[in-house]
């Protein structure tokens, strides 16, 4: 290693850092090759000053982009205030946060965590609890949807419905129940007495950009109360403006007893939140759960400026919009390419193009004439940029995905 590679002496090549990652890091994360090392906005570069735009956005997390100015001034200001006091003390931007969301939402209680597994965790632990106490510990089961995904912990893991990512790790959490997504009797089959919650997501985001059939979120949650369960959302990625409007539960005409969110909500900064009903929250006494770094003023004071600024109903309207334009551009795609892409789908701005071609080569492919995408289910490019992605730049990125594509060999 040259004497870049010793801490001080200046920037690092992209081979010295992926070097130093792949000698001292876990080998649990499959990384493209690139070493990122400044962004702004839509775009990214990486250690040699190459320049990429970036329509993955931490995955569907940087909202405004990658350092937005305010989101730095907040943090300065805030730091120099107070950073952290734990969860045995109030303090203003935390009550601020937690009124806003609650209002935002219709929902009552909120908690604060540090990522969208921890607000799963702490959904799993009310829904459980609030059965046990209403049944005397028979109702404890948990129906879940077949390809989802609610996180790495061992219980949001083991609600995950994509089996390869138990491999290792049973005994997982018992009393989970998988149903396929949007099958409705099968999900009227699976909830009886013994269960205290059916736990859905929107979209299904790991699972191919999926988004709910109409009226089956609607349904299932009336499956679930009917039978005295509660019916929780997993709107990590979903919430805070992603599909244009505040939550993505609004485009089903359902509202849910518990809702978790993440990403958006700190856009990069690690918050999450789990908000509840006054009844499902009442099941999470004092001393049933808690975090040291949850709710930490740091913390909550970026969050009530990311979600202020999202939650402005101009803001909104312009997301939408732009998801429009966006699925629009994706649509034609999948018509002039029929023997390569099967269907654009999403909605606001988390979108999918499910191809007829694995999805992998193509984002490499794609990488390599400067635009980051991912691939998800084997066979869909996931699109979930920044929520101020502009025209011009979907505009450039669906001109290289015409070409990517146009080169690709069609499938049979």
């Amino acid at each position: 290693m040259s004497a870049a590679g010793t801490p001080g002496t200046g920037p690092l090549s992209t081979a010295e850092i992926i070097s130093l990652c792949d000698s001292h890091l876990l080998k649990n994360v499959g990384r493209l090759p690139l070493a990122l090392v400044k962004g702004k906005g839509l775009k990214v570069w990486d250690a040699e000053g190459r320049e990429y735009l970036d329509f993955i956005a931490g995955i569907a997390t940087c909202a405004f982009g990658h350092s937005p100015d305010f989101m730095a001034e907040t943090l300065e200001r805030q730091a120099r205030t107070l950073v952290h006091v734990s969860n045995l003390f109030y303090n203003e931007p935390l009550a601020r946060l937690a009124e806003l969301l609650t209002r935002a939402s219709g929902l009552d209680r909120a908690f604060f965590s540090n990522s969208g597994a921890e607000a799963n965790e702490c959904a799993l632990k009310m829904a459980r609890k609030y059965g046990s106490e209403r049944s005397g510990g028979k109702r404890f089961r948990i129906v879940s949807a077949m390809n989802s995904f609610h996180g790495r912990t061992m219980g949001a893991i083991s609600i995950t419905g994509q089996h390869s990512l138990h491999d290792g790790f049973h005994p997982l959490l018992p009393g989970i129940a998988f149903v396929p997504f949007g099958d409705l009797d099968e999900l009227d089959r699976a909830v009886d007495e013994s269960v205290c919650c059916v736990f859905l997501e929107p979209i299904q985001g790991e699972g191919g950009v999926e988004p709910a059939p109409p009226g089956y979120l609607k349904k299932a949650a009336e499956i679930a109360r009917k039978r005295g369960a509660l019916f929780v959302l997993d709107e990590v990625q979903t919430g805070l403006g992603r599909t244009g409007t505040d939550f993505a539960f609004r485009h089903f005409d359902v509202a849910p007893d518990i809702m978790t969110l993440g990403k958006a909500l700190g856009s990069g900064f690690p918050v999450a939140a789990t908000l509840c009903t006054e009844e499902a929250g009442l099941a999470l006494g004092p001393g049933s759960h808690s975090t040291t770094l949850g709710g930490a003023p740091l913390a909550m004071a970026v969050a009530l400026d990311l979600a202020t600024r999202i939650l402005d109903e101009g803001f909104l309207k312009s997301v939408a919009d732009t998801g429009r334009y966006f699925l629009e551009k994706l649509k034609g795609l999948a018509e002039a390419l029929p023997g390569t892409v099967q269907e654009a789908r999403g909605i606001g701005l988390m979108l999918g193009l499910k191809l007829k071609v694995p999805a992998g080569p193509v984002v490499s492919k794609l990488l390599a004439r400067g635009f980051i995408v991912n691939a998800t289910a084997g066979t869909v490019l996931r699109f979930v940029p920044p929520l101020t992605v502009t025209h011009a730049e979907i505009d450039l990125l669906c001109q290289a995905l015409n070409e990517t594509l146009a080169e690709e060999k069609p499938a049979g």
